[in-house]
């Protein structure tokens, strides 16, 4: 299913308390997304023993109750429940929250089988992989809300697929450059200026790095894709990897950033090096900002510095409300569900508290990259702006792993790019039969 860097980013996208310019001030939570906690906003439960019927759970005076599967961290969690009774104040609906603890078994489990909620919360690279397994629902004719003219490019794309409108968006995530302000005064513009001022610290011997960069597809796609390549076109069905842009902007990663990183690729091992104060930069999303405030870190967010002669283009992804295919029952139960997304993704001022609270970049078109946004929330947004939608073809589901597997051969010389990922997209063509 999902590419394995979602073990770096919690389901909710939390940001836990952080000192920033821009001053984003929220609650640690402490926990990912694979722990199990229970909550009641708007009903409770834990996605099993709902009634599914029309007529089921309270009818919130007269209007109808949605079912709604999450799996967000404490802080978030708080914001959905406190949201979700607003709403109900507001219309008569109501939400049942179900937080489950593995949201993709459970709905590869229940859904299938006829069970499971109208709503459910995730990034928008699931929609390709459900939408043909058919466990979502097209309400392309029912919603009073219209993509294209409501959110930014990127995100109303991303609740598409096969011209179906699978779920609405409230969120973007993707990475950006993150600098500690005590010691780098201002941000670089060009990774010439970047490489000035990590030559300055770079020094490994004593523990010290230029650049925190975990090395994976996700993380180095901004640079790879960079000088026009691609890993995978959806709208083709096909690979970019040997194209010599795309060779291009893997050398790239090897010879002008990877040097300065320590020579373990790994997130833990990258991440704790900017966070314990040894790296100037680091390449990572809005999900990290929580450990650098617990590091008591004053950081820095802007987008992430050019190459000469190419544009960063990172993979960006969507956080949505998938409408599962219990929707098609239709009646006043999926109605409230439609308008309970419909009332989050574009009440404004939720959107503005939450990238307050919580760091979420905003989607809606009226709020990306606002001078409203805390500055950390804003450098992520610009990032978003020049970023590239993550895939959602199931096809792509089989291109990170051989991509990483190449890339490392690469980055550790044991073989150039060209024949590296002439290899890894023989084994994706494999796959993919």
């Amino acid at each position: 299913m999902s590419y394995p860097r979602r073990k770096f980013i919690q389901a909710g996208g939390a940001l836990a308390g952080i000192t920033l310019a821009g001053c984003i001030s929220v609650s640690d939570d402490g926990k990912d997304a694979g722990g199990e906690k229970t909550s009641d906003g708007g009903g409770g439960g834990d996605g099993n023993d709902a009634d599914d019927g029309d007529n089921g759970g309270n009818d919130g005076m007269n209007g109808g109750t949605a079912q709604l599967w999450h799996a967000r961290s404490e802080g978030p969690k708080k914001s959905l429940e406190a949201n979700v009774k607003a709403f109900q104040d507001e219309t008569g609906n109501s939400i049942q929250l179900s937080e489950i603890s593995d949201l993709q078994k459970t709905i590869e489990n229940k859904l299938p089988a006829g069970k499971g909620p109208h709503l459910f919360q995730w990034a928008h690279d699931w929609i390709g992989e459900y939408q043909m397994a058919g466990l979502l629902s097209d309400q392309s004719d029912t919603l009073s809300v219209d993509p294209e003219s409501t959110y930014t490019s990127a995100a109303a794309q991303a609740v598409q697929f096969n011209g179906e409108t699978l779920g609405l968006p409230y969120a973007a995530e993707t990475v950006a450059l993150l600098y500690n302000k005590d010691l780098v005064d201002e941000p670089p513009e060009t990774v010439s200026e970047m490489q000035s001022i990590m030559e300055e610290h770079h020094d490994p011997s004593n523990g010290k790095y230029g650049l925190s960069f975990p090395i994976d597809p996700y993380f180095i796609s901004g640079y790879v894709q960079s000088f026009g390549g691609f890993y995978y076109d959806e709208k083709k069905d096909e690979l970019g990897l040997t194209k010599p842009e795309t060779l291009k902007g893997f050398r790239f990663v090897r010879d002008e950033l990877a040097k300065y990183s320590p020579r373990d690729q790994k997130y833990d091992p990258q991440a704790a090096v900017f966070n314990e104060g040894n790296a100037p930069f680091a390449i990572n999303g809005p999900w990290y900002l929580g450990t650098v405030r617990d590091a008591g870190l004053d950081v820095g967010v802007a987008p992430l510095p050019k190459p000469k002669g190419g544009e960063p283009k990172p993979y960006t992804g969507v956080k949505m409300w998938y409408f599962a295919k219990k929707m098609n029952e239709g009646g006043k139960n999926a109605k409230a569900g439609r308008k309970f997304t419909e009332w989050h993704t574009t009440n404004t001022d939720l959107l503005l508290e939450l990238a307050k609270e919580h760091g979420f970049i905003p989607v809606h078109k009226d709020l990306a990259g606002s001078d409203d946004l805390p500055a950390a929330v804003k450098g992520f947004s610009e990032s978003v702006a020049m970023g590239e939608p993550m895939p959602t073809a199931p096809h792509m589901n089989k291109v990170w792993d051989p991509v990483k597997n190449a890339f490392l051969k690469v980055l550790k010389g044991k073989q150039d790019a060209k024949p590296a990922f002439e290899s890894a997209e023989k084994t994706i063509e494999q796959n993919w039969e």
